[in-house]
């Protein structure tokens, strides 16, 4: 079946299980296009599915040309954004950031209860994540095993779960 009547079904006719002929013909090459520019498997999977989930939500924004050029060009620009967050996470991750030698202060203690009670009031598998990574040390790859989640996934409920704890303790400044 041709693209433009695979897209146009899906989207005039509501039959999104059409789609799967999408990915089955065009997964191959981007799954390519991700691994070429992410240089590992496992990101690259991430990105592929990522890909493939920007386009449905988008399907309706494609042009009408060359399917298999969009879907490089979303997976190109999904494993770019990735890599960029990854070199951010690392040069503000705070596993590198030192810690300071400080000694016992009542200020100290006091910090450290906040951060608890606030860490105490994530979901279940957040306060999973973050003693797990923060506590516990164990890397995000072994965390998204035992959680059945994607790397990806497991550095972005970081990222997203460090920002929240950063805005409650804000907001419990103010």
């Amino acid at each position: 079946m041709e693209d433009r009547i695979i897209v146009d079904s899906i989207l005039k006719d509501g039959r999104k299980n059409l789609f799967s002929l999408i990915v089955k013909s065009y997964g191959g090459m981007v799954f390519s296009r991700a691994l070429g520019i992410t240089k590992n498997a496992e990101l690259a999977k991430d990105v592929a599915q990522q890909t493939f989930i920007r386009a449905f939500t988008r399907l309706d924004s494609w042009n009408g040309k060359e399917l298999g050029p969009w879907l490089t060009t979303i997976a190109s620009h999904q494993a770019l954004n990735l890599l960029e967050k990854e070199k951010r996470k690392s040069t503000v991750s705070l596993e590198a950031a030192p810690l300071p030698d400080e000694e016992y202060s009542e200020e100290r203690e006091r910090r450290l209860q906040r951060m608890e009670h606030a860490i105490s009031r994530l979901s279940e598998q957040d306060q999973q994540i973050i003693r797990l990574h923060y506590y516990q040390k164990v890397k995000t790859d072994e965390i998204a095993r035992q959680l059945n989640l994607s790397q990806a996934n497991i550095l972005v409920r970081l990222h997203r779960i460090r920002e929240r704890l950063k805005k409650q303790l804000q907001d419990e400044d103010e």
